[in-house]
């Protein structure tokens, strides 16, 4: 089988997703094609360079709705007979970008995508392309169906994390990311974002709090627990599902939960004969992906068996793997992980993660893709993993390896 390579990675800033956020101005359209147009520039690609633009995004109503993906293509400077595919696995949307041009190109479906995504979250609301699972009572009851945010305490609940656990990861999180930052290791990978004059709007993550600390933290109220406690309550829904558990601990706020913030991130892949053809070096190989359902209550844990898995598939064991990113969606999911592969913490997100620099969902995937290369670059390390939990009970996973 044709081997799929990784020849660049490149991503916007994260913008806060509110209204005041640098970046609310800037459609996923326009934000999209500014994100292709630095991947062709970096590459010089001309013509039908690539076979398919695959995009992610959640939230696909409104000014996210049709296919994106396409609409991004035509908004950038790419050949118009590149065509677009939009594609939704919820907050793994742009992993799963990613995975699906590699196994095409793995299958000789073309030499060459472009894979990533984007979310605005400050300007289409999470939640409000209206999901049957939340919505359809039916549905709902027979999955026994809880928000995220209670799925995270339900995994802090039933694998013993406190709030002092989650409160020190955020904490952590945050002193990483102002690191990566102060020490340039995202200046390869991040694309200055302009607005429609062509001047520069934001060029960092402006959503992270470097003095974060315990004190901080401590003084907020958890988010879930009213949603939760307030009858009829979540809390009871989790208890029939769980009815060991007791009572859930609600130890989740904004300061140990990933941020809402605006953002898109593209990965180039291609086999041997594309980068001969365009004089690129490969940075490196993707050897594994996967997905898998999993609990659509507990929800979050799909990081653990998507792993579980892609090193069974992959002939693997947990000690080689050299560098992990797992989405900080909650604290607890990323302790949960290092709980099940008893992992060293000093390799998962050496750089931070989403409660520090925020999750757009849809883009988050490939994020973490060039930021573990990246990083795997920084610290001559061969082999790094990926990995995402997923809404309504999923997770997928990538591995990847330096040429």
């Amino acid at each position: 089988m044709t081997e799929a390579y990784i020849y660049d990675a490149v991503r916007s800033p994260r913008g806060k997703g509110r209204k005041d956020g640098s970046l609310h101005e800037v459609t996923a359209a326009r934000l999209s094609s500014q994100i292709l147009n630095a991947l062709k520039e970096r590459n010089n690609l001309e013509g039908h360079a690539v076979e398919d633009v695959i995009w992610g995004n959640v939230t696909q109503v409104m000014e996210q709705g049709g296919c994106l993906a396409r609409t991004a293509v035509l908004g950038s400077n790419l050949d118009e007979s590149i065509p677009g595919l939009a594609i939704n696995r919820f907050c793994a949307s742009g992993m799963e970008a990613v995975n699906l041009a590699a196994n095409q190109v793995k299958g000789g479906a073309g030499q060459a995508y472009i894979a990533g995504g984007v979310e605005m979250m400050g300007r289409v609301t999470m939640g409000s392309d209206g999901a049957a699972i939340a919505v359809d009572p039916s549905l709902a009851m027979s999955t026994y169906f809880v928000p995220q945010g209670i799925s995270a305490d339900i995994i802090a609940t039933e694998y013993g994390f406190s709030r002092d656990d989650a409160d020190a990861l955020a904490v952590e999180s945050q002193k990483r990311a102002k690191a990566a930052w102060d020490d340039q290791r995202f200046a390869n990978s991040v694309v200055t974002i302009k607005d429609q004059n062509g001047l520069d709007i934001l060029d960092h993550d402006e959503y992270m709090r470097p003095g974060t600390d315990m004190q901080s933290l401590g003084a907020l109220n958890p988010s879930f627990q009213a949603m939760g406690e307030v009858m009829p309550g979540f809390d009871a829904v989790a208890l029939m599902k769980y009815p060991h558990l007791e009572k859930i601990n609600h130890i989740h706020h904004a300061g140990n939960s990933s941020g809402i913030v605006d953002g898109s991130a593209a990965v180039l892949i291609g086999n041997k004969e594309f980068g001969e053809k365009y004089g690129l070096k490969p940075r490196a190989r993707i050897r594994q992906t996967c997905k898998i359902g999993t609990d659509p209550t507990i929800m979050l844990t799909g990081p653990v068996p998507a792993t579980q898995k892609i090193l069974a598939d992959s002939g693997m064991d947990i000690g080689d793997i050299d560098l992990f990113e797992v989405n900080e969606a909650f604290a607890s999911v990323v302790l949960r992980f290092q709980q099940a592969f008893d992992v060293d913490p000093g390799k998962v997100n050496v750089n931070g993660g989403s409660i520090a620099m925020g999750h757009p969902l849809g883009a988050t995937g490939a994020m973490i893709i060039g930021t573990l290369l990246d990083e795997m670059e920084r610290q001559d390390k061969e082999t790094g993993l990926a990995t995402l939990c997923i809404a309504s009970g999923m997770g997928a996973a990538t591995i990847i390896e330096r040429v």
